[in-house]
């Protein structure tokens, strides 16, 4: 992920959003959620809005809060469908809840 990052912001070496890219991609089939939020946004860059939903919807069900914004915003946009808004809102809310410790309640 951070090299992702580096490579995508050209600090320390030289600036590729191909190679951030396959970076993002790296650290997401491992888990990474921002890798996979990444993602999200460098096919927005692309103009691949199926590619974007796709990893946001990822994302929010894993937790990650600016994805189900943006997904919200996708839906407003028509970029979205209902149903997928309405999958991302259940699964952000199922993420939330298994992070939560109950030793606290």
């Amino acid at each position: 992920y951070n090299l992702g990052v580096a490579y995508e912001s050209g600090e320390g070496v030289e600036k590729n959003r191909a190679k951030a890219t396959e970076f993002y991609k790296e650290a997401a089939m491992q888990g990474h959620v921002m890798s996979r939020y990444n993602l999200g946004c460098c096919e927005w860059g692309k103009g691949n809005p199926d590619c974007v939903v796709k990893h946001w919807l990822i994302s929010a069900k894993m937790g990650h809060e600016r994805s189900v914004e943006n997904i919200k915003r996708a839906f407003g946009g028509g970029l979205a469908t209902k149903e997928q808004y309405v999958e991302v809102l259940r699964g952000y809310q199922d993420a939330v809840e298994e992070m939560k410790s109950h030793d606290r309640d």
